[in-house]
């Protein structure tokens, strides 16, 4: 198969530069006369801001400027706003107050920014902000979601009363009530979804720059799209014209969804640019990245399953309090209700469910999407739920899925709570899984552990993943009369592989080299639009835009061809790189069209001179990638360490278009999930608010050795509702991964009557639960 085809596995054009040490990051750059930013912050969890005293810093050698609220305010900058309002149950707006850039009178979370200080050098403003004296009156706090709605919980938000953001409902309860009470067997489930530190590699950075000639600003910045930031900025903070305002991101060292928002930072530096009449450059550290970047997951959840007395599902009830920290995040209000909620019937042939989930705001990070954008815990509850089920009723966990799943013959299936599926075979991934991970085969590897005082444990857990859908995407091919092209797409890369995968996309349907199509993103004057990369949709969205792109700029070639071949227009068939008369033998290869798309004497009056095209489809669609997982743990039951053993993954992602990106994907995922299994937890002390783990010595990250050899299996069913036949691919690993790990160490554990135990599972809790019940 040709590097350049849909399907092969095409190494990284991208790695070349990267692995060189020549890519090109935010923190590279350094602009003339460029000013270096501090950001003072709260050091209390929850305050009011009584005085600020800055004049011993303004005084000191290389400051520039000292900007408080006070300065905010003069010169109208506006708040940064929340994107998505969910309504209440009862059809009321929910409450979402914007965040200030500098805080005035009350702060809410430790690292709230109250100053930001300009100087010459970075260690000048570091110096400065020690010196500016702000005099707090310390007030209660409240980290919980739980405690944080009871009636003498410390109140955040005056436009929030009781901490409560929203209260949303969905589903069918009267449904549900009625199946509960017919129900031969309920299970009930109260889980703690554990808080995410997204941590990628690369802290957030920014650069500001403001030309007073034309009043232009240009923001620099890691992100995960500048589109949706440069809109926010113009509109609603900055309050000037988008035309005025562009930003710009290079390579970017890991997003996650953590780089999709709009930070404080990038109001600070832009403004602070336009007062001093000079670029003026904000970078982060470590510790800044774990007090201010949005956190992920953090949610109380409560499940109820109702079964018939053969096991399978009748009805779901869900009762969950996300944490949302001290400020509505942009997505925030979305991610635990509609957004997260869409994943709870999976494959299976579920009646009836009824969903309430409240959001509460607590002195703590603002909490918004991170991989997985609030799926992984709803999976979480109904997979751990089923493992529940199963054991309680005596029958194994995989027949348990086997009298669930929706069969194959059922698509196009369409669920409780009207998603349609398109495609899936869920019974063939199970068995699959089963077979690559020999399930049957554990009990003997159970006896061989056993004999070195460790419990080996299996779990599995399936899902079907809602992703991609309902957004546009811009793609814009230009050609040169060389033979190069230039593909510029509304996506952007965070460490995926987009010039890869792009270019596979493009050169492929034209008959080209992979390494003729140079991908664009990330600069908001040369891509006029789009939707960045969220929420799996690189490829079902911006992948489907280039293709339409590209057949567009196939049929504005058709002409040409035909006087080329002197043929009919209507005679001209495009296939495999190539124009050619239908029914004949006659063809010629887009390359040369290309060519003579340039020679004005060979272009048909009243055409353009060459085949550029652009396309920004609105493709709402939801892709539905699917899948089994399982993992093997063993157990030391001396100290209580887990280890995971061996983990499969059998995944549907649709038609893959480079599988060696897809199973990068998988594997990054799953990492991430098993991260949040075993190891990470971002943790507040209740009484002060401060952040526990504030540090990689305090916060664990996975690294290789905590991690086995996957054994990955690709099971192709294309999708129906693109072109393209692909399904998104890169949040599945992180959505199923927890559930399957939990699952198998209950498993090890379940000789000690563990039935449940909340993320992550650390050598200490492990530990804890085997003495209780040896002791029991």
């Amino acid at each position: 198969m040709s590097e350049n085809t849909a399907g092969a596995a095409t190494l990284r054009l991208e790695d070349e530069r990267l692995l060189r040490g020549r890519g090109k990051y935010v923190d590279d750059m350094a602009l003339a006369r460029q000013a270096h930013g501090v950001v003072l912050r709260s050091p209390h969890a929850h305050a009011r801001i009584l005085a600020i005293d800055t004049s011993a810093a303004a005084a000191l050698s290389g400051v520039l400027a000292i900007l408080t609220a006070d300065e905010l305010r003069a010169d109208d900058i506006g708040d940064i706003p929340c994107g998505i309002n969910i309504p209440n149950h009862d059809g009321t707006p929910s409450m979402t107050p914007g965040r200030p850039t500098l805080v005035s009178g009350q702060v809410r979370f430790v690292g709230d920014p109250v100053a930001f200080i300009v100087a010459e050098t970075a260690t000048a403003a570091e110096d400065a902000a020690e010196a500016v004296m702000v005099r707090y009156e310390e007030l209660p706090a409240v980290v919980d979601p739980a405690a944080a709605l009871e009636s003498a919980a410390p109140q955040l938000h005056d436009a929030a009363p009781g901490n409560l953001c929203m209260d949303w409902q969905g589903g069918d309860r009267e449904a549900v009530d009625r199946l509960f009470a017919s129900a031969a067997k309920t299970v009930a489930l109260e889980a703690r979804n554990n808080r995410i530190s997204p941590s990628a590699i690369e802290p957030r950075v920014a650069i500001g720059d403001y030309d007073a000639g034309n009043g232009q600003y240009t923001l620099h910045i890691p992100s995960q799209g500048v589109h949706r930031i440069r809109g926010l900025l113009a509109g609603n903070v900055l309050k000037v014209p988008e035309s005025r305002l562009r930003v710009m991101t290079p390579d970017v060292g890991g997003g996650f969804g953590v780089k999709l928002w709009l930070y404080p930072e990038h109001v600070l530096v832009l403004w602070a640019a336009q007062r001093l009449g000079r670029p003026v450059k904000w970078l982060g550290s470590r510790a800044e990245s774990f007090l201010t970047d949005r956190h992920g997951r953090d949610v109380l959840t409560k499940g109820e399953m109702a079964l018939n007395q053969e096991g399978r599902i009748l009805a779901l009830r869900i009762d969950n309090i996300a944490n949302l920290g001290a400020y509505t995040s942009y997505f925030a209000p979305y991610i635990p209700t509609a957004g997260g909620t869409r994943v709870l019937p999976g494959g299976y042939q579920v009646e009836a469910i009824h969903m309430r989930v409240r959001g509460a705001f607590t002195n703590s990070a603002p909490v918004d999407a991170y991989r997985g954008a609030g799926r992984p815990e709803n999976l979480f509850l109904v997979q751990r739920m089923m493992d529940m089920a199963a054991r309680e009723m005596g029958i194994d966990a995989a027949e348990m899925q086997r009298r669930n799943l929706v069969m194959a013959d059922a698509m196009p299936y369409t669920n409780v709570l009207g998603q349609t599926y398109d495609s899936g075979d869920f019974h063939a991934n199970l068995e699959a899984a089963l077979k690559a991970a020999d399930w049957a085969g554990c009990a003997a590897r159970k006896d061989r552990a056993r004999k070195k005082n460790r419990r080996r444990g299996i779990g599995l857990a399936c899902y079907v993943d809602p992703c991609g859908g309902n957004r546009d995407q811009y793609a814009a091919l230009r050609f040169s009369a060389d033979g190069g092209v230039q593909l510029a797409i509304g996506a952007q890369s965070s460490g995926q592989g987009h010039e890869t995968v792009f270019a596979q996309i493009v050169a492929g349907r034209l008959g080209l080299d992979v390494a003729d199509v140079r991908v664009l993103q990330g600069d908001s004057d040369i891509v006029p639009s789009g939707q960045g990369s969220s929420g799996s949709r690189s490829i079902p969205i911006g992948g489907n835009a280039a293709a339409l792109a590209t057949a567009r700029s196939i049929g504005r070639g058709r002409a040409i061809a035909a006087g080329i071949l002197e043929a009919d227009t209507a005679d001209i068939t495009f296939t495999d790189g190539a124009y050619e008369i239908s029914g004949t033998d006659r063809r010629i290869a887009f390359a040369e069209v290309l060519k003579a798309s340039f020679d004005p004497a060979r272009v048909p009056v009243g055409h353009d001179l060459g085949l550029d095209s652009r396309a920004q489809p609105m493709l709402r669609d939801v892709t539905f990638p699917n899948g089994c997982h399982t993992a093997e743990v063993e157990v030391d039951v001396d100290t209580g360490q887990v280890r995971l053993m061996a983990y499969t993954a059998v995944d549907d992602f649709g038609r893959v278009i480079n599988p060696m990106l897809v199973a990068g994907q998988v594997h990054g995922a799953t990492t991430q999930g098993i991260g949040q299994a075993l190891l990470e937890n971002s943790l507040f002390d209740e009484a002060s608010g401060q952040l526990l783990s504030g540090s990689f010595m305090d916060y664990a990250l996975p690294r290789a050795d905590d991690l086995p050899a996957f054994t990955l299996e690709r099971h192709e069913v294309p999708c129906r509702s693109n072109e393209l036949g692909v399904k998104g691919c890169g949040e599945s690993g992180t959505t199923v991964s927890p559930a399957a790990i939990i699952n198998a160490v209950v498993d090890a554990l379940s000789e000690y009557g563990v039935h449940h135990l909340d993320m992550p599972a650390t050598p200490e809790k492990v530990w804890q639960l085997i003495r209780a019940g040896k002791e029991a």
